[in-house]
C-alpha cells in the first residue's frame, strides 16, 4: 500500500487514555517503526510508552524512563527499543551510543526528547507531540507516513 501523510488530534482525559492512545498506535507498528515523542517535561510521554509497551505483549509495570540507561530493549518479537533522549547533550554522544546502530536493525523504537535525534531520523518518523491542557488533559497529535490503513487508531 502506497505511504500517506496522516494528522489526527486526540484530546486525553487523563493517563489511562494517554495509555490507551499509545496501545492503539502500538497495535499497529511493524518492524523498522520509530515514533519519536515530543512534549515537554511531565507531559506525559513514558505514560505514552506504557501503552505502546502493552500493546507487543509488555507489562506497563515493568516500563520505566530509561533516562538514566537511555536505551532499555525489551525481549518482544521483533524487539522494542525505548529511548530516552533527555540527558542527551550533543550529536557526538548519539553517536557514542550507538543510536543509529539500533535504529537500522528492524526493531520497533519509541524515542522520548526525539527533537534531539530529528535531522538523523527517517522521515518516515511517526511523530506524537504531547501537549498538556491542565494538569490531566492532554492534547496529543500524531503525525507521519503510514504504509497501511491505520483508520482504526
Amino acid at each position: 500500500m502506497v505511504s500517506s501523510e496522516i494528522q489526527r488530534k486526540y484530546i486525553s482525559k487523563g493517563p489511562e487514555e494517554t495509555k490507551d492512545i499509545g496501545y492503539r498506535l502500538g497495535r499497529l507498528l511493524n518492524p523498522g517503526d520509530i515514533v519519536g515523542l515530543y512534549g515537554e517535561l511531565g507531559a506525559g510521554k513514558t505514560t505514552m510508552v506504557k501503552g505502546i509497551a502493552r500493546a507487543l505483549g509488555l507489562d506497563e509495570r515493568d516500563v520505566v524512563s530509561a533516562s538514566f540507561t537511555i536505551i532499555t530493549e525489551y525481549d518482544t518479537s521483533p524487539p522494542f527499543l525505548h529511548i530516552d533522549l533527555y540527558r542527551v547533550k550533543s550529536d557526538e554522544e548519539l553517536d557514542e551510543i550507538g543510536l543509529w546502530d539500533y535504529l537500522k536493525t528492524g526493531n520497533i523504537a519509541v524515542i522520548e526528547w526525539a527533537e534531539k535525534a530529528e535531522k538523523e531520523i527517517t522521515e518516515e518518523l511517526i511523530k506524537v507531540k504531547i501537549k498538556p491542557v491542565d494538569e490531566n488533559v492532554r492534547e496529543i497529535t500524531l503525525e507521519g507516513k503510514y504504509e497501511k490503513d491505520r483508520d482504526n487508531l
